[in-house]
């Protein structure tokens, strides 16, 4: 195997992990949801405290494989694709954020008083979920669309 498609396979595993663990974790949550308060302040925390810091440090190896992909491929790093998907890197950060601080209350409400009604704070964790799923889609695309 050269070092260019171990180089392609680092690159592209994080971006496919991150999809299906960002999607297996909204199915998880949102089944807990509907279930008793221990159990979903469980899955609440272990997302919050172990899932989202892993999914950072996937997000984090991205540009290092992508920059190291791109210098070996001889890629300008001025084209359009390449500077639209690094410009879509801290969005991400910035959403996976807001996910972890939607997550904090919902967790909050949960663990403090069962009984209470969350608010806004699922639905914030569904839209932002969301959002953090179609930007990586963009990237992925991106990616993708680049010349051969």
């Amino acid at each position: 195997m050269t070092s260019y498609l171990a180089i392609r396979i680092s690159h592209s595993l994080p971006a496919i992990l991150l999809l299906l663990g960002i999607i297996a974790h909204l199915i998880i949550v949102w089944r807990a949801k509907s279930k008793d308060a221990q159990q979903l302040a469980a899955k609440l925390q272990r997302t919050r405290n172990i899932s989202l810091p892993v999914f950072a440090l996937l997000l984090l190896s991205l540009p290092v494989s992508g920059w190291w992909l791109t210098s070996l491929a001889g890629f300008p790093l001025g084209q359009t694709w390449l500077l639209a998907s690094i410009l879509l890197l801290p969005v991400l950060f910035v959403v996976l954020w807001l996910i972890y601080r939607s997550l904090g209350q919902w967790l909050q409400a949960t663990v403090s008083e069962p009984a209470q009604d969350p608010g806004k704070a699922p639905l914030l964790a569904l839209i932002w979920t969301l959002l953090l799923l179609l930007v990586l889609l963009a990237i992925s695309a991106l990616m993708g669309a680049k010349p051969v």
